[in-house]
This record gives structure tokens, sequence and C-alpha cells, in this order.
């Protein structure tokens, strides 16, 4: 998994689509699911490790942004 299309086709596989239009909420809520399938037992702890890795790197990216915007 290296990317934040990589986490959604994960989460399309257990039925799950996230679209608030919010890049940052997006990539938040697909955090706080992958944990939920982790708990759920639904994936392991690599597949969870990668999503986190690759979606919270995307959150820093974004985050990065917003403040040079200001």
């Amino acid at each position: 998994m290296k990317t934040v299309y990589d986490v959604q086709q994960l989460l399309k596989q257990f039925g799950t689509i996230i679209y608030v239009g919010d890049r940052l909420a997006d990539l938040e809520l697909m955090e706080e699911e992958v944990k939920e399938l982790y708990e759920s037992q639904l994936i392991d702890v690599k597949q969870l490790q990668a999503a986190l890795f690759v979606l919270r790197q995307e959150a820093q990216i974004e985050r990065e942004k917003r403040m040079r915007k200001g």
C-alpha cells in the first residue's frame, strides 16, 4: 500500500467509500475506518501500519499546504 488510492481500494473492499469534500477530513475519516477494520480483525497489522503511514503522511502534506495558504 503506497498511495491514498490504495487505502481507498482497501476500504472499498469492505463497502466503505469516504468523500466529504475536505481532503484532510477525508484522510482523518479513512484513518478511523482503517483502525476499525483492524479492531474487527478484518485486516492484519501490516495492512494497518501501511495504511496509517500513507494516510498520516498525506495528512501532514495537506496541513502544510493549508499553513502556507494562511
